[in-house]
């Protein structure tokens, strides 16, 4: 049975996350309510990359299975059901083993903070209208590129069999008047990236110092973190696959 990829876009303001859940409406509900209202069939979608309640993706991946021919033309009909919220951005016929997971070589985040009120971005970035010292924010970043092991940066009672991660890339940078956390790895633990920001955040406001940040780290406690960054700044901005599939992953024509 061939396989496709869906490639999303959404804000995530108004869902309790990615993946269906027990609780509250998610990206992929919706997403599998407008299929089966276009096609008349249920669809099995399997997520690459979870995001929490608020959290927004410009770019994330379902993968599922159907025998009926897809044309990457039915996304402007898919686009016409969803929510204004959300837009699909590709549909992609790929490899039957190719696994929106599983096979991605890394992720990549951003998390987006602003300074003074500013209601066009009160629903996707922090304000945060203290003092930050750029250059502290840029030296805890790159602390980080040195470490693999990230317990303190995943939140209780994850079910995860490890808490390594190899971290590519770590920087902050100024991007239209916003200060920006990019930050890319092979993979992430839940809550991670808003632990990351909410402790460099506190090495940017002075309340630590470099040795008390890598103390964080080192400590492989998740009480030592600072998980209160709130989710509206955060984005997934990327996700990356090895050549052999992402070759797969181009608009038609």
């Amino acid at each position: 049975m061939p396989r496709y990829f869906i490639e999303l876009a959404y804000k995530g303001t108004a869902y309790n996350g990615f993946q269906v859940q027990d609780t509250g409406n998610t990206i992929q509900s919706e997403l599998q309510k407008a299929l089966k209202t276009l096609f008349r069939v249920d669809f099995l979608l399997t997520g690459s990359s979870r995001t929490d309640s608020g959290v927004h993706a410009k770019q994330n991946y379902f993968h599922f299975d159907c025998d009926i021919e897809l044309d990457p033309s039915r996304i402007y009909n898919l686009n016409a059901i969803l929510p204004a919220d959300i837009a699909v951005k590709g549909l992609y016929l790929v490899p039957g083993e190719a696994h929106c997971r599983f096979d991605a070589v890394a992720r990549e985040y951003q998390y987006f903070i602003y300074r003074e009120k500013n209601p066009f971005l009160a629903d996707r970035a922090w304000l945060y209208p203290y003092p930050l010292n750029q250059d502290l924010l840029q030296e805890a970043a790159q602390i980080i590129i040195g470490y693999q092991d990230f317990t303190s940066f995943s939140k209780r009672n994850t079910q995860v069999k490890t808490f390594q991660c190899r971290i590519e890339a770590s920087s902050w940078a100024m991007e239209g008047g916003l200060l920006v956390y990019t930050v890319k790895a092979n993979r992430f633990l839940r809550g991670m990236v808003r632990g990351l920001v909410g402790t460099m955040v506190k090495m940017g406001r002075g309340q630590i110092d470099s040795a008390a940040f890598r103390a964080v780290i080192e400590g492989r406690d998740c009480t030592l973190a600072d998980f209160s960054t709130p989710p509206q700044g955060l984005f997934l901005n990327r996700v990356y696959y090895n050549s052999e599939i992402s070759g797969f992953l181009q608009p038609a024509g």
